[in-house]
């Protein structure tokens, strides 16, 4: 494991400790601060516009250099309770600049102010904000990382449920897809993941929730029959690590094309932190939209 690998698994480790007994409100501002640090590295490449919808805000991210015919509605993480504009501009921006490719991320309700559905409902009315402004669903690509990439899924089966075309493919980081947290690897990796605990997703699952059983909640009991083809990257040493092995395969069960990626000694959402693993799985994210979009074919 390289240098900074190590040092950034060590911080982790002092962070998570912390993270667990701080408020609702100073985890925001820590996300918020981290989403501006992702973003500033790319700032000079991109062009940023907010929007207003219905009670929660959106903004496109557009590369100088398109290469792409197509979009990404980003949903961002942060356990359904953190995340604001400010943090979803930080992947946002990284997913736009390193794919030259539109992406729309969205700020979407939070709890426990706002509880299940809102974040759905959010995110299925960003979705029809693209669709009527120009965007078919086949040039639509979904991504989400943590709680966002549990979202994604959630969003597609309410798709289906409301009989609207779905997305030609979903990207997601470290899927939250089983707030019940029944995995194995939530006690198999407990004493190994630098980054999450049990009792933090508890935590936020409560915030969200009573209804963590529900396919929409928990899209790992859901019907996924008819789902576009998945790209999910996890990290090998997180407790989360069930919810995405648990999901790929049942959307293989379920007939669906689905590609996972487990990084070796990674922890959760390691695709957003720069390091060389990081740097080499995002290439896998270019190949992908160039299947689903049909570029190139």
């Amino acid at each position: 494991m390289e240098l900074m690998t190590k040092l950034i698994r060590m911080n982790l480790s002092v962070i998570n400790k912390l993270a667990d007994i701080c408020s609702v409100e100073r985890s925001r501002s820590v996300q918020d601060k981290i989403g501006s640090f992702m973003a500033h590295e790319y700032q000079s490449d991109l062009e940023y516009h907010t929007v207003e919808l219905h009670g929660f805000q959106a903004e496109y991210i557009i590369p100088k250099k398109i290469e792409h015919d197509g979009i990404i509605l980003y949903l961002h993480g942060g356990g359904y309770v953190s995340g604001n504009i400010k943090y979803a501009r930080g992947f946002g921006s990284l997913l736009s600049a390193n794919n030259h490719i539109k992406v729309l991320s969205v700020a979407y309700r939070l709890a426990p102010e706002h509880i299940f559905p809102a974040a759905l409902d959010d995110a299925l009315s960003a979705y029809c904000y693209l669709m009527d402004n120009g965007y078919s669903p086949d040039r639509i690509i979904l991504c989400g990382e943590s709680a966002g990439g549990g979202l994604v899924f959630s969003l597609s089966l309410k798709l289906k449920e409301e009989n609207l075309p779905l997305p030609c493919g979903i990207i997601a980081v470290s899927p939250w897809s089983d707030l019940t947290m029944s995995g194995n690897s939530y006690e198999e990796n407990r004493e190994k993941d630098p980054s999450m605990t049990k009792k933090r997703l508890q935590f936020y699952a409560q915030c969200y929730t009573e209804q963590v059983k529900l396919p929409l909640v928990s899209p790992l009991f859901a019907d996924l029959t008819g789902f576009p083809p998945s790209l999910i990257f996890v990290g090998g040493d997180e407790i989360m690590l069930s919810d995405s092995v648990d999901l790929h395969e049942k959307l293989c069960e379920y007939g669906c094309k689905s590609s996972l990626h487990i990084a070796p000694d990674m922890w959760h959402i390691y695709l957003l932190y720069g390091i060389k693993q990081a740097k080499n799985d995002m290439k896998k994210i270019p190949v992908f939209l160039r299947e689903v979009l049909h570029e190139g074919t």
